[in-house]
């Protein structure tokens, strides 16, 4: 495989591995220091990329593997899941702020989650990735995946309601 192969392959995933980066060590700079490593590692394998059946779900295998090993090193505790990317040029700005302010109660929601939880979370409701690549990439079940996003999902939605309901008898 030549250099313009390579980019050819990896030129459709190549923003997803930089987001999943970005959420899972917070900084740009690491996040970027991050793709570029897995670029590294993937060119020095691109003569066996021919033997995966999806180069996409290793290459992101590879990105998670590589940014939890350096939050391991960094002896970080915990993973920071950020989606800023909701805007909607008609909403009232009183509505506008209760949705930042839901926002954030489900990020820290999501922040207290566990490891396996937050992952999930990130890459199947906020990466949209299909349960069968998620299954790839984490080496687990379709089914304790399916399990763990509705815990997940169970405790997001008990905490966000006991959180608005906060006063109300």
């Amino acid at each position: 495989m030549n250099q313009n192969e390579f980019v050819q392959l990896i030129s459709p995933f190549k923003d997803k591995v930089f987001r999943l980066a970005k959420r899972l060590l917070i900084s740009t700079e690491e996040a970027e220091d991050a793709t570029q490593e897995v670029w590294v590692k993937l060119w020095s394998k691109n003569k066996n990329l021919d033997g995966f059946n999806n180069v996409e779900a290793f290459t992101m295998t590879m990105t998670k593997n590589y940014c939890l090993d350096q939050l391991k090193s960094k002896r970080a505790e915990n993973i920071k899941i950020v989606h800023n990317n909701f805007t909607d040029s008609q909403q009232s700005l009183d509505k506008k702020v209760e949705d930042i302010d839901s926002l954030n109660w489900v990020e820290k929601i999501i922040n207290q989650l566990p490891e396996q939880q937050r992952l999930l979370i990130q890459m199947r409701d906020i990466e949209q990735y299909e349960f069968a690549v998620i299954a790839e990439i984490t080496d687990m079940n379709e089914t304790a995946i399916r399990v763990a996003l509705s815990r997940a999902r169970k405790t997001i939605r008990e905490s966000m309601t006991k959180t608005h309901r906060y006063g109300i008898k």
